[in-house]
């Protein structure tokens, strides 16, 4: 064997390498086991009491206690040495920069993908111009990129061609808020500037979410964006709550500050009187030719509107009209008296969560609206926090907010200079302090001035927050946020409104959330498949190779040392698929040793000695194994290429894994083989097993041709029919939401569907995972749904349609935590973006 120096140089560089990449996984379990013994040892002596609270009743149970020890212990010791490398002492924080990274998969937490929609900067850019092809044209655009390999800008394009062949995009763009853009202008350059202000605006939010995501406190988060896709794929270890991580990622900090509708204004209350009979007549489904809307032109008659509106709402609790009545969706708030003079409260009422979709659509009804001013807009509020056990209340305050006709209002969020978190000192509540520029300032001055005595509502993404009364006129452009806050949504906000708003939404198409428990059966079940694999094939290769089967051996361990040193090295997560991965590469790395090794025995049977066997066996096995290898290595390429996510995790593993297959299976193995050689000791190639079993082999396979040709025929048969029936989609490809969650004895599945189909209005798919415990169900359940709250109204409704299976009583929380074991969610258009990849994946691997 020529250049054997090399060979041994590159080889133990590899292992001290490895080694070394792989020290920094060892000192840093280490030093968090001793950290994991002290937070224990500190909640049993200063907690005691903690341990009898269940996490999901308290927020002092003993889990609580003890996360929040080991996030000081941790953050106390980051810079304490744990070891000596190359460039001096490294300190925990660098080692845990360095360690094997574990998946979500692996661990649990949150891996969502965003796609920067341009519908809503090309909006912007237009100043939310009306002109109706514009608007068709992005409606176009939209549903033709998930089918499509073109950027949005070329399909919006595209379409405002083909709907006015003539037409000038100037006259849609050229806005003083687009200087660059001008009216003399042409459509192609247009779209130039537009695709620039694209690209920029992609790399603004990027830059803006990584902001947001460093804030958030989440030990090592991984943000990867894709232009050319518009995504942003966002790692988030060990997250809990997913509801705060999607209001916080999706959130475009467009803040607001509005005046709001309440019942002193006389057009206000009496359109109330009238709209409690329309709102009925829309539960109830009877006709609204009846109702007449109040005349509020006449103000000498309604000096005491508020308080007959206010009479009225406070009677429709007790009395039902028809089927059903205002009350059992709105609860309405009364008047409140403070120093003697009457308030109203900035709410109208309050309703359930899972009400608010259907209360909209009424509040939204043209026969109800009608009755209104024409510029109230209504908007939900954030639930209260009960401040005993820290948990959200099921319903939350509905608004009328005073627009004055008008999408922008007088005072929003470019005025404000700073925020922080902060507790007032009079209420020892949770609060938002904002500190504004001076131009904000002045507005919100005459603002104050304008409204003492009345609300003003603090808008967030069109999410009131607070709409505190005005006390006095408030001159030194300080301000606050005081809702019912946890003292993390009020760190997340004030961090919103400092980093700045997103200059393109940021809409969560794709998402997966991974409790700890599966996260430790993945880890189990990996574990299991990677030990099993390993075991029965370095013991196959002793047993059928003889001494030859621990070369083979050899290069098997330093094939797996090298992929994973490598991995860690290069900063790459390990997951399930690139457990997968090694896996799969532990049977290529001895795949390489068969073909080698079967050869040698041919010319060792033809009487060939040692030495000329085993330099023509290596020498004729080269172009049988480098086909083999290069021809999977491509597939690998391809799945990189067309993957997103798991896939390619997986595709990772397997290129690096095939790569150093080939070194270790046929450099590393000739090497080991020669150093024998060159000791005067010869390596055996049989065994007494092998040479029984196909050392005379006779096989006849053309007799039995026909047989061969039948089976091939009716497989060919069954695999073209199968394409009639279509294929059974997961939640990847059609769309939907995917839930795992394991019962406490074996699930009646065809009741469980018949349940969940009432309250979601289709029958869900199915599975069991594992055992008939486990269910994975999914659903197409408001899918298409765009709103924030989809995501929960659905969990709800999963967890109302589930609850009579699991152990009562049983709150939501209790749910989500003990009994909901993981997440998915899929939007049509990532989904068919996903089908098309995988399309064009398996088309290249077949050409391949």
């Amino acid at each position: 064997m020529q250049l054997k120096g090399l060979v041994r140089f590159f080889t133990i560089l590899l292992v001290l390498y490895s080694i070394y990449q792989l020290s920094f996984t060892w000192f840093v379990r280490g030093h968090e086991n001793k950290l994991k013994d002290r937070a224990e040892k500190f909640v049993k002596a200063k907690y005691p009491e903690a341990r009898n609270k269940k996490p999901e009743d308290y927020p002092d149970s003993a889990k609580a206690v003890y996360d929040a020890r080991m996030r000081r212990l941790e953050d106390s010791t980051k810079d304490v040495t744990l070891t000596y490398g190359l460039n001096g002492a490294i300190s925990y924080q660098k080692a845990k920069e360095s360690e094997l990274n574990l998946g979500l998969d692996l661990q649990g937490g949150m891996n969502v993908t965003l796609e920067v929609e341009m519908t809503g900067l090309l909006k912007s850019m237009s100043n939310n111009s009306s002109d109706p092809d514009f608007l068709k044209a992005l409606d176009n655009a939209n549903k033709r990129k998930a089918n499509s390999s073109s950027d949005f800008i070329t399909l919006f394009a595209e379409e405002y061609q083909k709907l006015n062949p003539n037409g000038r995009l100037a006259s849609i763009f050229a806005t003083a808020s687009q200087s660059n853009i001008k009216i003399t202008d042409n459509n192609s350059t247009i779209i130039s500037k537009i695709r620039a202000e694209a690209k920029n605006a992609f790399d603004r939010t990027y830059k803006i979410l990584r902001a947001r995501i460093d804030q958030f406190g989440v030990a090592q988060p991984s943000i990867n964006p894709n232009p050319d896709r518009a995504i942003i794929t966002v790692e988030l270890p060990g997250v809990k709550d997913q509801e705060r991580v999607r209001n916080y990622l999706q959130a475009t900090a467009n803040l607001q500050f509005w005046e709001v509708y309440t019942l002193e204004n006389k057009d206000y209350a009496n359109a109330w009187q009238s709209g409690i009979k329309v709102f009925e007549s829309l539960v109830n489904g009877t006709p609204i030719d009846t109702v007449k809307k109040v005349d509020t032109s006449a103000t000498a008659k309604t000096d005491t509107g508020a308080k007959k509106a206010n009479d009225t709402l406070g009677k429709t609790t007790a009395k039902t009209l028809g089927q059903k009545k205002i009350g059992d969706y709105i609860q309405f708030a009364s008047p409140y008296q403070d120093n003697g003079k009457v308030y109203y409260p900035a709410a109208i009422g309050s309703i359930s969560i899972k009400d608010s979709a259907i209360v909209r659509s009424y509040l939204e009804n043209p026969s109800f609206r009608s009755l209104f001013p024409q510029d109230v807009v209504w908007l939900y509020g954030i639930p209260n926090v009960n401040p005993n056990n820290n948990r959200k209340s099921d319903r939350i305050p509905l608004y009328a907010i005073k627009t004055y006709g008008k999408e922008k209002a007088r005072l929003e969020g470019d005025a404000v200079r700073d925020a922080g978190q902060d507790v007032d000192p009079t209420t020892n509540k949770v609060e938002v302090k904002m500190e504004m520029t001076t131009s904000g300032a002045k507005i919100w001055s005459k603002m104050t001035e304008e409204n003492v005595g009345k609300p003003i509502a603090i808008v967030l993404d069109n999410v009131v927050y607070s709409a505190p009364n005005v006390i006095t006129k408030i001159d030194a452009g300080n301000s606050s946020i005081s809702g019912s806050f946890t003292t993390e949504e009020a760190q997340d906000l004030a961090n919103i409104l400092k980093i700045g708003k997103l200059p393109a939404p940021a809409k969560i198409v794709q998402e997966l959330v991974v409790g700890p428990t599966l996260g430790r059966d993945a880890i189990n079940g990996g574990l299991k498949a990677f030990t099993i694999s390993f075991v029965v094939i370095f013991l196959l290769m002793l047993i059928y190779y003889n001494t030859s089967g621990w070369i083979a051996n050899i290069a098997l361990i330093l094939n797996l040392l090298f992929t994973i040193g490598v991995l860690t090295g290069l900063g790459a997560t390990l997951t399930a698929p690139g457990i997968a991965g090694l896996v799969l590469t532990i049977g290529m790395a001895v795949d390489t040793n068969v073909i080698i090794y079967e050869r040698i025995k041919e010319e060792l049977t033809r009487g060939k000695g040692y030495i000329p066997a085993v330099n023509e066996g290596y020498r004729r096995s080269l172009p049988p194994v480098l086909d083999a290898h290069v021809t999977v290595l491509l597939t690998a390429i391809i799945l990189f290429s067309f993957g997103l996510g798991p896939v390619k995790g997986f595709a990772t593993t397997q290129i690096l894994g095939i790569l150093l297959s080939l070194f270790c299976g046929i450099l590393v193995s000739r090497w080991v083989t020669d150093w024998f050689t060159d000791k005067k000791r010869h390596l055996e190639y049989f065994t007494g097993i092998s040479k029984r079993i196909f050392q005379h082999a006779n096989i006849k396979f053309i007799e039995y041709r026909k047989i061969a040709y039948g089976i091939s025929v009716v497989v060919l048969v069954l695999g073209i029919s199968s394409f009639f029936h279509g294929f059974d989609e997961g939640v990847e490809f059609k769309g939907g939401r995917s839930f795992q969650v394991r019962f406490a004895q074996n699930a009646p599945i065809e009741k469980i569907r018949d349940d969940l189909k009432t309250d979601l209005g289709e029958a869900p798919i199915i599975k069991t995972v594992g055992d008939n415990r486990t269910l994975d169900i999914t659903t197409s359940y408001l899918i298409n749904d765009t709103r924030n709250e989809a995501d929960s109204l659905v969990e709800m409704k999963l967890f109302g349609g589930l609850k009579k299976y699991l152990p009562a009583p049983l709150s939501f929380e209790q749910f989500d935590k003990n009994y909901k074991l993981g997440s998915k969610k899929v939007l049509p258009t990532i989904s068919d973006d996903l089908k098309e990849g995988a399309k064009r994946a398996t088309i290249f691997a077949l050409l391949i």
